[in-house]
């Protein structure tokens, strides 16, 4: 180095130098290709170019997977492990949420719009189902009377009969003595006219023991043209026949040939399959759109392409805890007959829903029904045609809400709705803008109903809303680093842990046993992110078995109420992971877990060595994002595993609750030695 400043200092040489450095630079500016004459590269450009404000923008590199990651140097997302790439224009053009594009790039990105409005919508209410007999159409053929089955006419089930078909033909020696004294009483009295004793037919014992003898084989099953008979013979007969009550299919036959019964012995059980009973399944998430007679369309595997009509009748008030599903009860006619007990339906009911989804069935303002039968609908009060009920108002048994409460909901269209989970989003574009020009907007949807959303807010009547290629613009927001779908507008991050206190209710001894399963639940998301299903089945037997050892009786009050609700859902999350060996299905139950688990340490409090870091990662589950605790600071996701194993962030921390202090007693005084 010495050596160059001795030569720089020489005048001839230092001449020499600065001549061959203004030569390489001029060569440079020449030989440079194309018609600018620039030596940074366009990155670097861009780093050098002025501001609009005057001061020189750096160039910042994001993830085109995350881009609230904004760094100034090239390298991997810290996330998700992707090259970042640079941030063109540093975000600057527009507003945060907004795009513009030129109506070339427009045509290009096939970008439709469609307009927001008020008017009704149809929810679909989808289900299954089986038919089933009505119930109140069931007749069982009973021996009225004790004796022998001498011959029964229907002999095998499924058989067809009409009203006052013979169907048992019956020796009974009781009938045999009724008969006797039928005849004995009507002799009595033939005697006493053939004498000319004058007989009065309100009195007289002989015809009082008549009517009393004919009343008794009415009693006994005889019909009014049998008991002629008996009295036009004479004699009396020792075999009764036992006649259909009703129309129907035969569909329990519970006696053979030369039985002997006695009174009340159940012979058959007939069906009248005129109307059936149609038991369908409904989700808890679709009972709010559900009411007595509403419409229902279902379809059959028999009958392809025929529809089938019927009123909802009943409504389970007790749900499934297993299926997470109610029971309804549709009335259904089947005069042809093509509705068999036991076949599968598929089902729909197209709710007519009204602002803020009030169910508006209009079919049934105005009318009067009957409570016992919703299908017995009148136009005017009365009664009941099959229980002589009294008819009440549709919308003051809550059939139906009242008119008055119907209004047009705001309604956007299904496609235009970019949802996470947590958030929703559209494009609503600019009007009056000099080029196409599209603003991200969160709104509060309402329930679907068919292909559109019901809006609570966030949106007005009118305006124009992207139904395609709102991916694309929010891709290119992302790439922006402006706030889109995947990044929601900056909030304070809240990665400090949280300050939990109390716990009056929770024992230390409790919370120490908790603390036993946060640390066998951590062997699950640790499995799953090493992408190692066989671990995750056996971290979950191992924190079922932590979760046994829990003392519940340790709890009092409300705590132990608490507690039995969540040890539920915990058991029933562990049992899925536990289960399968299928790492999707196991991902799915650390999901359900994980939020348990969050709820319960918040709580009840838990004593660890470290506290629990909530992780979170939008990503998971398309985009409905998940959550799951680790204690380590780098993140391990167990959604994703190796394949996106850094995806996700820190969102929050439970801090470990510190034990109690115990209480102390005074001490003794104790002498020191240097007393």
């Amino acid at each position: 180095m010495k050596h160059v400043w001795k030569a720089l200092r020489d005048p001839w040489l230092a001449g020499t130098v600065a001549v061959l450095v203004l030569v390489a630079f001029l060569a440079g500016w020449v030989l440079k290709p194309g018609s600018e004459r620039h030596s940074e590269s366009p990155s670097a450009a861009a780093t050098q170019e002025d501001h609009p404000h005057g001061k020189k923008q750096k160039q910042l590199w994001t993830c085109s997977m995350h881009s609230q990651i904004k760094l100034p140097s090239p390298g991997k997302c810290p996330l998700c492990g992707m090259d970042l790439i640079p941030l063109e224009g540093g975000g600057t053009q527009d507003g945060p949420r907004t795009l513009s594009m030129s109506p070339a790039a427009k045509k290009l990105a096939e970008i439709l719009t469609a307009p927001v409005e008020r008017r009704f919508v149809d929810a679909e209410i989808r289900m299954v189902g089986k038919v089933d007999y009505d119930e109140t159409k069931l007749k069982t053929i009973t021996a009225w009377v004790g004796g022998r089955l001498d011959k029964l006419y229907v002999d095998y089930t499924g058989v067809p009969v009409r009203k006052g078909d013979h169907l048992v033909y019956l020796y009974s020696p009781e009938l045999f003595s009724a008969q006797e004294e039928l005849l004995q009483a009507i002799k009595a009295v033939q005697d006493k006219r053939e004498r000319g004793v004058e007989i009065d037919e309100a009195t007289d014992m002989d015809v009082v023991f008549v009517k009393t003898a004919k009343e008794k084989l009415r009693l006994l099953g005889l019909k009014e043209t049998q008991i002629r008979e008996i009295e036009e013979r004479g004699k009396p007969v020792d075999h009764l026949t036992i006649y259909a009550p009703a129309a129907g299919i035969v569909i329990h036959k519970n006696a053979v040939e030369g039985m002997y019964v006695k009174t009340g012995t159940r012979i058959y059980t007939i069906a009248d399959l005129s109307t059936v009973w149609v038991r369908l399944d409904a989700y808890e998430s679709d009972l709010s759109r559900l009411r007595y007679a509403q419409q229902v369309e279902f379809t059959t595997e028999a009958y392809p392409g025929e529809v089938f009509h019927g009123r909802i009748a009943f409504i389970d008030p007790v749900l499934d805890r297993k299926t997470r599903t109610v029971k309804v009860r549709v009335n259904a006619p089947n005069l042809q007959g093509k509705l068999k007990p036991e076949m599968f339906i598929r089902a729909v009911v197209r709710a007519k829903l009204a602002e803020g989804g009030v169910v508006a069935t209009e079919d049934l303002s105005g009318k009067w029904i009957c409570p016992m039968h919703p299908e017995v609908l009148e136009d005017e009060p009365g009664t009941c045609r099959l229980c002589e009920m009294d008819l009440v108002r549709a919308e003051a048994s809550g059939y139906v809400s009242p008119a008055q409460e119907w209004s047009e909901p705001l309604i956007v269209p299904r496609s235009a709705v970019l949802a996470t989970g947590k958030r929703a989003v559209v494009y609503v574009e600019v009007p009056n803008a000099e080029k196409p020009t599209y603003e991200g907007r969160e709104i509060v949807l309402g329930p679907r109903a068919g292909d559109y959303y019901l809006v609570k807010a966030g949106l007005k009547a009118g305006e124009q809303v992207v139904v395609q290629g709102n991916f694309k613009i929010d891709s290119a927001l992302q790439i922006l680093a402006k706030p889109s779908m995947m990044s929601p507008p900056e909030e304070p991050a809240a990665t400090t842990q949280k300050a939990v206190a109390g716990f009056d209710d929770v024992p230390a001894a409790f919370q120490h046993q908790l603390g036993q399963v946060f640390q066998a639940y951590l062997g699950i998301p640790k499995a799953l992110a090493a992408d190692d299903p066989a671990g995750a089945k056996a971290a979950a037997a191992a924190t079922e078995d932590a979760l046994g050892k829990v003392d519940m009786a340790l709890l009092k009050g409300a705590a132990h109420l608490a507690w039995m609700k969540h040890l539920e859902g915990l058991k029933a999350a562990l049992r899925t992971i536990g289960g399968t060996g299928d790492i999707q299905k196991q991902r799915e139950g650390v999901s359900a877990l994980s939020e348990e688990m969050v709820q319960v340490l918040e709580r009840f409090g838990y004593h660890a060595a470290k506290p629990a870091l909530i992780m979170e990662c939008t990503m998971a589950f398309d985009n409905r994002g998940a959550r799951w605790l680790q204690i380590e600071e780098t993140v391990a996701n167990p959604y994703y595993g190796e394949a996106m194993l850094r995806c996700g962030e820190k969102v929050d921390a439970i801090a470990v609750t510190k034990p109690k202090q115990a209480e102390t007693r005074p001490q003794e005084h104790v002498h020191d030695e240097h007393e």
